[in-house]
């Protein structure tokens, strides 16, 4: 099993430009999409994608996880 992080339970109920900075701080390798909640998902998984569900007001409501 991997020892790289793969959620961020820590960074709901943040502003979504500093949600991305969190992950990016501690997965530099990801690429951090960030979508409104309800928005389609995407079928495919991919390690390296972090989505980062927001809200109208842009604060983060899910955990965002890689896939």
């Amino acid at each position: 099993m991997s020892s790289e992080k793969s959620s961020w339970p820590e960074v709901v109920g943040l502003p979504a430009e500093e949600a991305k900075r969190t992950i990016l701080r501690d997965r530099p390798d990801v690429h951090v999409i960030v979508a409104p909640v309800g928005s389609p998902g995407i079928t495919d998984f991919n390690e390296k994608r972090v989505r980062v569900f927001v809200n109208d007001a842009g604060i983060v409501v899910e955990v965002p996880r890689t896939g």
